[in-house]
C-alpha cells in the first residue's frame, strides 16, 4: 500500500471526521455520517498499521477516532473501571519499573548506615559528642522505646504516616533535581546509623533492631522506592533518548507520579504497624513477623502483580486515549 497515496485520497474524509467530532451539536443525519466516517477511518487505520506499522498518519487517524468515539459515546471509561485499572495495572507496573534501582538504593543505604554506625560506636569521643553520659543513658534506657508509646496509637500512627508520606512525595516530585532524593536518603541513613551507634555503644543494639524491624521493613522499602522513582525522572531529563526532554519528562512524570500515590497507601500500612504493633508487649517473633508480612504484601504487589502488568505492555503511564497521541521521532 502506498501510504502517501492513501493519505492524499483520504485527507478530506479525515478532515470531515475531525470536523464532526468537534461539533457540540449534531443533527440526526450528521450522527449517521459520523458513524459511517468512523467506520471508514477505522478500516483505514487497520490498513495503515498492517502495511506500515506505526506512522504519523496512523497516529493522526487514531486521535481522530478517539475524538469521534468520545463524541458518539458521550463519556470515557467509568470511574470504577479507571480505579480498577490504576490499582491492577498502572500502579504495579510503575513500581515494577523501578525494582532494580530500588535494590541498588537499598544496598547503598545499608552500606552508609552500617558505616556510620561502626565508625561512631567504635570511637568514644564521637559518641560523647552526641550528648552527656546521663543524656545518652536516658536515651537508650527510656526515650528510644518511649517514643513509640508516649502518644495514643492512632495519633502516633497518623503522625508518622503523614511525615513519611511527605518524605516519599518529595523524593518523587523533586526527583528532577537529581540531588533531592539522594540528600533525603543519605540523611536518613546517617540518622539511623547514628542511632544504631548510640544504642550499640551502650549494649542496646538488640533493642534497636527489635524496635526498628517491625515497621522499618516496609517503611524503609517505601522510601527506597520513592528515591528510585525520583531518580528515574531525573534520568529522563538527562538522557531522554529519541524523545525531546519535555516529552521524556512528561511521560516519566505521568508514569512515576503514580508511585507517590501508591506509597502513601503503603506507608499508611507501615504507620499502622508502627503505631499499633511496635510498642506492644508481644513476643518479638510475632511483631517482626507482622512487619515482614506487611513487607511481603507490598513486594508481591510490586514484583508479581507488577510483572504481570508489565508483560501486558503497561508502564504506569496514561493510555494513548487519555494522554494523547505522542509525536513520533526518528531514531
Amino acid at each position: 500500500m502506498d501510504l502517501d497515496a492513501l493519505t492524499a485520497a483520504r485527507r478530506e474524509e479525515w478532515a470531515r471526521l475531525d470536523e464532526l467530532g468537534r461539533r457540540r451539536r449534531l443533527t440526526g443525519r450528521e450522527v449517521d455520517e459520523l458513524v459511517a466516517r468512523y467506520r471508514s477511518a477505522s478500516a483505514d487505520l487497520a490498513d495503515i498499521k498492517t502495511s506500515a506499522g506505526r506512522t504519523p498518519q496512523g497516529d493522526h487517524v487514531s486521535t481522530l477516532l478517539a475524538q469521534a468515539r468520545l463524541r458518539l459515546t458521550g463519556a470515557g471509561d467509568d470511574g470504577l473501571r479507571r480505579l480498577s485499572r490504576f490499582f491492577l495495572l498502572q500502579l504495579p507496573a510503575a513500581l515494577y519499573r523501578v525494582r532494580w534501582t530500588t535494590l541498588i538504593i537499598a544496598a547503598g543505604f545499608a552500606a552508609v548506615a552500617s558505616l556510620v554506625a561502626v565508625w561512631i560506636s567504635q570511637d568514644p569521643q564521637l559518641v560523647a559528642s552526641l550528648g552527656t553520659e546521663a543524656q545518652l543513658q536516658d536515651y537508650v534506657d527510656n526515650r528510644f522505646t518511649q517514643y513509640y508509646s508516649e502518644n495514643p496509637a492512632a495519633v502516633f500512627a497518623g503522625t508518622v504516616w503523614t511525615n513519611n508520606a511527605w518524605i516519599a512525595a518529595q523524593c518523587v516530585l523533586f526527583g528532577i533535581t537529581g540531588l533531592w532524593p539522594l540528600m533525603v536518603l543519605v540523611q536518613n541513613a546517617i540518622g539511623i546509623g547514628t542511632t544504631a551507634a548510640v544504642m550499640t555503644a551502650f549494649d542496646r543494639g538488640d533493642v534497636f533492631l527489635l524496635y526498628i524491624a517491625p515497621h522499618g521493613l516496609l517503611e524503609l522499602t517505601c522510601i527506597f522506592v520513592a528515591g528510585a522513582a525520583g531518580l528515574h525522572i531525573f534520568w529522563a531529563w538527562v538522557a531522554p533518548g529519541a524523545r525531546s526532554r519535555g516529552e521524556a519528562l512528561a511521560q516519566e512524570g505521568r508514569s512515576l507520579a503514580t508511585v507517590a500515590i501508591g506509597l502513601v497507601l503503603a506507608l499508611a500500612l507501615s504507620g499502622v504497624v508502627e503505631g499499633f504493633v511496635t510498642p506492644q508487649p508481644w513476643p518479638w517473633p510475632v511483631k517482626i513477623g507482622l512487619g515482614a508480612l506487611a513487607l511481603g504484601v507490598f513486594l508481591i504487589y510490586m514484583l508479581v502483580i507488577g510483572r504481570r502488568a508489565h508483560r501486558r505492555g503497561e508502564s504506569g503511564d496514561l493510555t494513548e486515549y487519555e494522554a494523547g497521541t505522542p509525536r513520533l521521532v526518528a531514531g
